[in-house]
């Protein structure tokens, strides 16, 4: 179970303190199976060793740019699905300016709160061994109990 300490990942994961952040349990067994999907949420370790959720966006083998708030995968615009079309996201990092970014090998992740999100626009692809588990069930509190979307 990890603890949702930062709000990069809301309104899908919420918290800002280990005291308020949401509870999530970590699904491990579906990556034997089949590779991570876009738009789901992995957890894996940054290069200080803290555990962070991102959402994936961008595959390998694939090129993604954000123009006008839009993500472009190799230079068309996909549409996130219904209940993140009103996200914004910001070209900032490698993406500024219009640039695209080669996923290579690995995944590109982006926050769901763009602009607060240290994410693949600053730390690059994030490589498929490096995936500990998808967000799949917030456990705390109560009021926000459910499965991860």
């Amino acid at each position: 179970m990890h603890v949702i300490v930062t709000p990069s990942m809301a309104p899908a994961l919420q918290g800002t303190s280990y005291d308020n952040g949401d509870r999530v349990l970590m699904e491990k067994v579906m990556g034997w199976f089949r590779p991570p999907r876009r738009w789901e949420i992995y957890f894996f370790y940054n290069a200080e060793g803290s555990a962070v959720a991102k959402r994936i966006v961008g595959l390998p083998g694939e090129k993604i740019a954000v123009r006008n708030n839009r993500i472009f995968i190799n230079g068309v615009e996909i549409q996130p699905p219904a209940a993140l079309r009103s996200n914004k996201y910001y070209a900032v990092g490698r993406l500024t300016d219009g640039k695209e970014a080669d996923c290579g090998q690995g995944y590109f992740t982006l926050g769901d709160d763009s602009e607060d999100s240290y994410d693949s626009r600053f730390l690059g692809p994030v490589p498929r061994t490096d995936f500990h588990g998808r967000a799949w069930l917030i456990l705390w509190p109560w009021s926000r109990a459910g499965f991860v979307r």
